[in-house]
């Protein structure tokens, strides 16, 4: 086991405490649901702006990007320039309707529009999506505190797991909030530090990283080909990255009750271009800190040597076997025990939960406002006490924090943690996507909404699903990326909605 210094431990300690002791701070203005959801609409942009940016900031890039550009190179970077074109419809469309509406779900407009069904479809996409995430992230924040302590990686997910559901549960949205500006300053500083550790490790410095990454095409976009949708091009990545990001901040309820928490649609609005600003140049910050150990490690092959064999010991493998890409995720964390000294790891150490802790404490506060406004008060109990909505979105949060932890286990042994989460994601938000842009810009009803939704489900489970078949019937196999999943489930679900539409019209007229 690898002993963590007093130092260092004790930053840690410091850190975990701080964070229960603002959900203790925050819970005495906890006394109903507007608070513990939206904050009761208090909450300044530029604060809301810095909570987005440390949301998108997860461990799922605190770890994930660097594995990422170390064992390829930085097409995954097409992902954070999508969210300018996404963040601008957002920004104009999606946040005045949010604020009109008055609904703190996200959900409620989709009943209005089309029926019960449509919101429960939507609910339960978002939930699967919301355990996808969490459980991602509980395993990457558990990967690199394994490497860096010793400690059983199920053990990690559920010390942290209970940490972030006290102060979650005590603190509702307004300590979530202000938290994760604290933790996005953090982790920002983390990743300043590594970066520094690194470059000042090379024997020619940043000089180094460039000449090695450019004549080993670390700094690559992918291709360019605009006929090729099987491969994880550029132009994959950002049509993937435009409609997920679409998804998140028009349909994620992550996102949509920070817009009820700003003090004003304006303020709700900047809060996203703010998030684009800073998340922008700091996912660069990370892509090159995967591309400089790629240049560290190649002049330090011993080192290599180490990290390839642990991964092969992992999976019962010849190490020769292995490629970059394999043990990308672990670089970082081998580095950090290796180099990192005393005192400064305990910080990097509170950079990567706190880069946890952030997604992690939205969502199951999302997922428990999801819970209480769009199961209990919609099926059980339409007008409960603030009382029992205080009760049903504390138990909420508790279970979805317990439900997240087992994800987590469930994906130890992963090879990569951002392809399994843009995976899983682009399946779990099941063209819900489409169906919302369907009830907004359409006059589609209920009967083409259903055959359309019906559509988009049986087109993403063969997407999804079809790589499994048999060689025998391998013709029946998607030839599209995976990564395309999200974007042909929400056009197959508006496209077919706006189809059937038509047909239904045509129909009414001629009878």
């Amino acid at each position: 086991m690898h002993q963590l210094p007093i130092t260092d431990l004790a930053v840690i300690g410091a850190y975990l405490l701080g964070m229960i002791l603002i959900g203790v701070y925050f819970s005495r203005k906890n006394k109903n649901a507007a608070q513990f959801t939206t904050a009761s609409g208090t909450i300044p942009g530029w604060a809301l702006g810095l909570s987005l940016y440390a949301t998108f900031l997860s461990s799922n890039t605190f770890l994930g990007v660097p594995g990422k550009s170390f064992g390829g190179n930085w097409n995954a970077f097409v992902f954070s320039l999508s969210m300018v074109p996404a963040a601008w419809i957002s920004a104009r469309y999606f946040v005045p309707f949010y604020r009109s509406s008055g609904e703190v779900s996200a959900y409620t407009h989709l009943e209005h529009r089309f029926g019960p069904w449509a919101r429960t479809y939507a609910m339960i996409c978002f939930i699967l999506t919301q355990l996808a995430r969490m459980g991602s992230i509980f395993f990457g924040v558990a990967l690199a505190l394994q490497a860096l302590t010793g400690l059983d990686m199920r053990t990690i997910m559920a010390v942290t797991g209970i940490c972030i559901i006290i102060y979650t549960v005590l603190g509702g949205m307004e300590a979530v909030i202000w938290t994760e500006v604290l933790q996005g300053l953090i982790k920002t500083a983390g990743a300043i530090v590594i970066l520094w550790l690194v470059i000042d490790g090379m024997k020619g410095g940043v000089g180094d990283i460039f000449s090695i990454g450019a004549s080993d095409g670390k700094f690559s976009l992918g291709s360019l080909s605009l006929s090729d949708f099987s491969s994880s091009t550029a132009w994959v990545v950002f049509l993937y990255g435009f409609f997920i990001n679409l998804n998140n901040f028009g349909m994620d309820q992550n996102y949509v009750q920070r817009y009820h928490a700003a003090r004003s649609q304006k303020e709700a609005a900047r809060s996203i271009w703010l998030c684009v600003y800073w998340y922008l140049p700091v996912s660069a910050v990370f892509f090159f800190i995967g591309t400089a150990l790629y240049a560290y490690f190649l002049q330090h092959p011993e080192m290599l040597d180490a990290v390839r064999q642990q991964a092969a010991t992992e999976r019962g493998v010849a190490a020769a076997s292995l490629t970059p890409a394999d043990y990308g995720d672990k670089i970082l964390p081998y580095f950090m025990v290796q180099k990192v000294p005393a005192g400064l790891l305990g910080l990097i150490i509170a950079a990567i939960l706190s880069a946890a802790m952030s997604t992690l404490s939205s969502g199951m506060n999302s997922s428990a406002t999801v819970f209480l406004k769009d199961i209990w008060q919609r099926y059980v109990r339409p007008n409960p006490s603030p009382k029992e909505e205080m009760k049903v979105l504390h138990l909420a949060t508790v279970v979805t924090g317990i439900l997240a932890i087992f994800f987590g286990i469930a994906m130890i042994g992963v090879k990569s943690i951002l392809d399994v989460w843009w995976e899983l994601s682009g399946i779990f938000a099941g063209g819900m996507l489409g169906l919302f842009l369907l009830g907004i810009i359409s006059k589609a009803k209920n009967a083409a909404a259903v055959a359309a939704t019906i559509t988009g489900i049986v087109i993403i489970l063969w997407m999804s699903l079809s790589k499994y078949l048999p060689a025998d019937l391998e013709y029946l196999r998607s030839p599209l990326h995976i990564n395309m999943v999200i974007v042909v489930g929400t056009l197959s679900i508006f496209l077919a909605g706006l189809l059937f539409s038509r047909m239904q019209q045509r129909l009414q007229s001629q009878s």
